[in-house]
């Protein structure tokens, strides 16, 4: 029986020949990840289980990016626990402050992840590697402190979603749209613990900032990991960011799936997730008249320089309503020096908007951007849950920064093409 790309990564990294769909394997890690919400839970489990050192302290990456910069004494004892464990440990990839991103950006800008490699992280959105080739998937912290202190974890192998992009994206429509798109097809469980493997002659016209945001949503669909097929694309991408050796594996012809999707690139809209679940899309001509109290361009998901330069076409010469904030959060330190070297954020700032430094802050209700009772927000974020950033009776729109910014401007829910 062959195998998908992500049975053959765990088969390699469990050192056997092959492995099939619910078998659980003990498998080697490449890189362990944690934040400063995360890594203090890991670090207590890593000092229970009487461990004194790392397996590897060049394949623990630690990024405190959620509650910083600190917004309360909480948080700040929180990386101050994560600070002290990563010099004590001698942890090679720390970044804080001045050096910091948002960490699901930061980890490929730095070139710590290529295909085949395997990722695991204590955040749910780990799963954005698999742009690049990877298996990479959310753990708790229990098991991100074991993984600390030997190197290796158990999973169970799953079986996987095969999806044939075809085509072209058309214009103001992007990698958000795409994944919208197939979570309001399939739904919030339509992928439970199976691999979302993406593959097709579509892919290449999709960009690798297109890719990163489909994979980051894979876990909304509940999916185990997201994939995509190496392309030209990957390969430029990793030879420019990392100088780690990388593999490619490609699914055998006769890989066994749970089912097959075809996607025509060209029929996606602009799509934008209605309260309260991911799943709760509808198309841009079918949202109707919804008017909003604030905009989030950022995050894990969007918060990219093509995402910057998408807003920053919308936003330029023009103004934000006066009754819709604007906060633009750039994913890092090299995001953001970049947006300002290419004038996007005197953009932003003539039109009303304020950025902020690189922080998950606002996209699960931490500071920043905090919704109060009945407000609605339109976010680039990944997850619109009840309570998600603020009130529990504040709602959330998840949508692309085209739309993000074009809502940022009539104070509705809007498409691009109506400020054009």
């Amino acid at each position: 029986m062959g195998m998908t790309m992500t049975q053959k990564i765990l088969a390699a990294h469990a050192a056997v020949d092959s492995v099939k769909a619910g078998e659980l394997i003990m498998a080697k890690i490449d890189l362990v990840l944690g934040n400063d919400i995360t890594t203090p839970v890991a670090i207590r489990e890593f000092n229970k289980i009487g461990a004194d050192k790392v397996f590897d302290k060049n394949k623990i990456a630690i990024v405190p990016d959620h509650f910083t910069p600190n917004k309360d004494i909480k948080s700040a004892e929180q990386c101050k626990c994560v600070r002290e464990f990563a010099y004590d440990k001698d942890i090679e990839n720390y970044f804080e402050i001045g050096q910091m991103g948002i960490e699901h950006a930061l980890i490929p800008e730095k070139g710590l992840v290529v295909s085949g490699d395997v990722i695991i992280g204590a955040d749910s959105h780990t799963c954005t590697y698999g742009a690049l080739g990877a298996f990479s998937t959310g753990v708790g912290s229990t098991d991100m402190g074991a993984a600390m202190a030997v190197g290796e974890t158990w999973f169970k192998v799953p079986e996987a979603i095969k999806f044939i992009l075809k085509g072209k994206l058309n214009s103001w429509v992007s990698g958000k749209d795409l994944i919208l798109h197939i979570i309001g097809m399939i739904g919030v469980d339509g992928a439970l613990y199976q691999s979302m493997e993406f593959t097709g002659e579509g892919i290449k016209n999709l960009s690798m900032d297109d890719r990163f945001t489909v994979a980051n949503m894979a876990i909304e669909a509940g999916a185990k990991n997201g994939i995509f097929e190496v392309d030209e694309k990957t390969i430029e991408y990793m030879k420019e960011h990392s100088k780690k050796n990388y593999t490619i594996f490609k699914a055998d012809e006769d890989a066994k799936y749970s089912k097959v999707i075809e996607i025509d690139l060209g029929t996606v809209k602009p799509t934008v997730a209605f309260p309260h679940l991911p799943e709760n899309t509808r198309t841009i001509d079918e949202v109707g008249d919804v008017a909003i109290d604030q905009v989030v361009i950022g995050s894990c998901t969007n918060g990219r320089i093509s995402d910057m330069r998408v807003a920053a076409e919308i936003l330029k010469e023009r103004k934000i309503n006066p009754k819709v904030r604007t906060i633009i959060f750039p994913a890092t330190q090299k995001i953001y020096l970049q947006a300002i070297r290419e004038g996007l954020i005197e953009i932003f700032i003539e039109a009303g908007a304020v950025v902020s430094t690189p922080t998950c802050g606002p996209c699960l209700g931490g500071h920043m951007g905090i919704l109060a009772k009945g407000e609605r927000a339109v976010a680039t974020t990944n997850r619109n849950f009840i309570g998600r950033m603020g009130h529990t009776e504040s709602e959330v729109y998840l949508a692309s920064p085209a739309v993000a910014a074009a809502s940022a401007i009539t104070g509705k829910i809007s498409s691009p093409e109506e400020i054009f």
